[in-house]
């Protein structure tokens, strides 16, 4: 397999192409077992489900694992586990993937048999303090959780050493990995949560959501008791807030985000990269924003130091939802709240970061197809700010299902030269793919397409190689100079964006 290299703002493989990524989380959090305590984890290699990955196209898996399964006891890593996980990158490479490791956390640890996932139970410093089990929503102690805000701020502080022990932990687990051929990169820490502070910015966001609700001429509180005590409209109250509105809101919390970015996390990077970096040279470094972010709240972030000097190979991996994810009101997930935050996440790689965006989490999911014009929306943005994603989350029941299929699309896998614009125009059935190339390349472009081709239109020579069952990669050989290509696809096309 090609290794994978990054260069200002996009991924590059050994032939010098220009790469996109597609792709989707699958996320071994443990299961709790009363009888022991304990969790159980257990990745398993499964065929039927990385056929299906290949069959949708998908290039690229986030591998979500947890400190807990690494490392159970200080000091004492788990290498039968971390077998499996070689297991499962086996498996990739098998069927043509890469995959990236994410160290996932919810709520800093499982508690028990808590909704959360993470540390171990040995690195859950909480001077005392005891958890208490939600009451209303899954990420209640992010809120107001006053043992999760004491581990977190435990961890930022490096309080008993303990983010030492999270350091020395990648390092051994990066040691145990490198040199696989499907192995993409390292994603530190899922949606890193800012401990007490988080608490205030929870405060903040709520007296602000207050105060515009009921001064901000933007806001009809008319209209919002009339939603709220409409039967059937209730799901439309958050209408009113907008892309613009919201941004409004949730930044008020910024400076206590930008502090956090600036002096906790920043420094954390650097430090664990430079660890990793020194047992796994080449693996590209992941660099998330906070869990509050995630909102929309700007990141203060700059690129990841090692000894002073930006280090080579690394890319951002925001996440983003709209207010709705995890509620049946999902479905009226709002296009203007979730582009205003990609829209900022672009405007902070194209002016603090500089590197590729691979989107770690987005979209979420909900019953039926009222919903599905957002996740169509979303792909769409994707496409056209040339970044690649993996989709939350693998679950059974996922495959077949009218999500699974308005996941499919093409896209341009790997160009010989600079991407200029890519667009799948789902109604017309047909995707464009537009690039400028300076130099003969030995290697093709490659597109991947999720069905079968009535014609493909370009100024090269190519060739269709069928991947499976209703997928194709279109192989085009192309030289110097700016490159349209067409392809129209057989039957008619659809989406849910204009049907509904």
């Amino acid at each position: 397999m090609d290794k994978i290299r990054t260069q200002g703002k996009v991924l590059l493989d050994s032939q010098g192409r220009e790469r996109i990524f597609y792709g989707i989380n699958v996320c071994d959090k443990g299961s709790f077992i009363e009888e022991t305590g304990n969790r159980c984890y257990n990745y398993k290699c499964d065929d039927d489900m990385l056929k299906a990955f290949r069959k949708q196209g998908y290039n690229l898996i986030r591998l979500g694992i947890t400190w807990d399964a690494v490392e159970p006891q200080r000091g004492k890593y788990n290498d039968v586990y971390i077998a499996a996980v070689k297991g499962m990158l086996d498996k990739c490479r098998e069927y043509g993937m890469y995959a990236y490791i994410d160290m996932h956390q919810d709520l800093y640890s499982g508690w028990g048999n808590g909704p959360g996932d993470g540390a171990p139970d040995w690195a859950c410093h909480t001077d005392g303090i005891k958890y208490k089990m939600p009451k209303l929503v899954w990420a209640e102690s992010y809120f107001y959780g006053k043992a999760t805000h004491r581990a977190f701020d435990n961890f930022w502080d490096n309080k008993y050493g303990v983010q030492d022990d999270f350091v020395r932990m990648w390092a051994y687990l990066a040691s145990k990995l490198d040199g696989h051929p499907a192995l993409f990169g390292y994603d530190l820490l899922n949606e890193p949560f800012l401990g007490s502070d988080g608490g205030r910015v929870f405060k903040t966001l709520i007296k602000n959501l207050v105060k515009t609700s009921v001064g901000d001429k933007r806001i009809s509180m008319k209209q919002l008791a009339a939603d709220a005590l409409t039967k059937g409209d209730i799901i439309h109250v958050l209408d009113q807030y907008n892309g613009e509105v919201f941004n409004d809101i949730v930044n008020t919390a910024a400076p206590i985000v930008n502090s956090f970015d600036l002096c906790r996390y920043m420094p954390f990077m650097d430090k664990t990269a430079s660890a990793i970096r020194k047992v796994s040279p080449d693996p590209i470094i992941f660099m998330e924003n906070c869990y509050y972010s995630n909102l929309g709240i700007e990141f203060a972030g700059r690129p990841v130091l090692i000894n002073g000097e930006k280090a080579e190979n690394q890319l951002f991996a925001p996440h983003a939802y709209d207010l709705m994810v995890d509620t049946p009101a999902y479905k009226h997930a709002s296009n203007d709240r979730v582009k205003s935050i990609f829209d900022r996440r672009k405007k902070e790689q194209d002016e603090n970061l500089d590197m590729p965006v691979i989107v770690g989490e987005w979209g979420g999911y909900s019953e039926g197809t009222e919903w599905l014009p957002h996740i169509e929306f979303l792909l769409e943005l994707f496409d056209k700010n040339k970044w690649s994603s993996t989709y939350w989350a693998y679950f059974d029941g996922l495959l077949g299902s009218p999500m699974w299929e308005t996941l499919k699309k093409p896209y341009p896998r790997a160009v010989t030269g600079k991407i200029d614009s890519y667009y799948f125009d789902r109604d017309g059935n047909t995707f464009t793919l537009v690039y400028t190339q300076d130099k003969e390349f030995d290697a093709p472009t490659e597109i991947f397409a999720h069905k079968e081709i009535a014609e493909v239109i370009t100024d090269g020579e190519y060739e269709i190689e069928q991947l499976d069952d209703e997928a194709y990669i279109i192989k085009i050989s192309t030289g110097i100079g700016r490159h349209n290509v067409r392809i129209v696809f057989k039957g008619e096309g659809f989406s849910y964006a204009s049907n509904s």
